[in-house]
């Protein structure tokens, strides 16, 4: 008879923060795979118990993998922990999950502590509907196409980010023409030196342009949304909303064909167009 897996999210800082169903569940299991054995030990010895502690992690090679799976489908019951939060979110757990799903075995979830939902909770910020990024790629297209993605999407956006990347961040996200747009940067959630540090993203990364201590986790406001039923007139206030907001023309254009009907082309007429008469208008006073 295949195994299980259950996958058991654990404090995000405050030893505290975990279910009962969870610690049931680690002193059951015939083992315990841990990102890092040292810091899930912390964990396991706070709370008494002796279940072994087994690493899988980033560099665990595929051999391996594929021994800890084929140990599930005989039969062995593993829990699967992160370092913090909820397992396979950000983390190397995923690798396994698949193979275990491939070879029949039951994969369960304990739910409990996860920085995103805990972000998005204290950020202060319209977050119905929300996206997590996870960690941004540090250089080239892929991690322009990720900010750009930030700046153009209607719902709001979870990521993670270094301590010594995080002001870097928050200045190229303003420097994209968002100097007013909205975010909450929160840092060693839970822990001690919990802070929640809430303002434009102007604000924030002059705040952080020297970096910080521990963990981030920065949600940033959605750009507002664009009616399938607004008519021209909702169209240019949008238009002027966002140029306000100091948005380039380019970027309303690409905002506005990915959440209208509206071609890329007629985007660009239209907010070339608003953009103009401002400016006129500007000009005459």
């Amino acid at each position: 008879m295949a195994g299980l897996l259950s996958l058991v999210a654990t404090p995000i800082g405050n030893l505290e923060d975990i279910t009962l169903r969870a610690l049931r569940t680690l002193r059951e299991a015939d083992a315990i795979l841990a990102e890092d054995t040292r810091r899930t030990g912390v964990l396991t010895s706070h709370h008494g118990i002796s279940t072994r502690l087994r690493s899988l992690h980033a560099h665990t090679g595929e051999g391996q993998l594929d021994a800890i799976a084929a140990e599930l489908a005989a039969g062995a019951r593993f829990a699967l922990v992160s370092d913090a939060g909820t397992p396979v979110v950000s983390d190397p757990g995923h690798a396994l999950v698949e193979r275990a799903v491939a070879l029949g075995v039951t994969v369960e979830g304990i739910p409990g502590p996860s920085a995103v939902t805990t972000a998005v909770a204290v950020s202060g910020l319209p977050c119905d509907h929300f996206r997590f990024v996870g960690f941004l790629p540090r250089s080239g297209s892929k991690r322009s196409s990720a900010l750009d993605s930030i700046v153009l999407d209607s719902s709001a956006s979870v990521f993670f980010e270094a301590p010594q990347r995080v002001g870097k961040t928050l200045a190229e996200l303003a420097a994209l023409a968002l100097p007013e747009r909205r975010a909450a940067a929160c840092r060693e959630l839970t822990k001690l030196h919990e802070e929640v540090r809430r303002g434009t993203l102007t604000e924030l990364a002059e705040y952080f342009q020297e970096g910080a201590r521990g963990e981030f986790t920065v949600v940033v406001e959605g750009a507002a949304r664009v009616q399938a039923d607004d008519t021209p007139e909702d169209l240019e206030a949008r238009v002027r909303t966002l140029l306000a907001e100091g948005m380039a023309v380019k970027t309303i254009a690409k905002a506005l064909a990915a959440t209208t009907s509206l071609s890329r082309a007629e985007a660009y007429d239209l907010a070339l167009r608003v953009g103009r008469r401002q400016e006129a208008g500007e000009e005459e006073h």
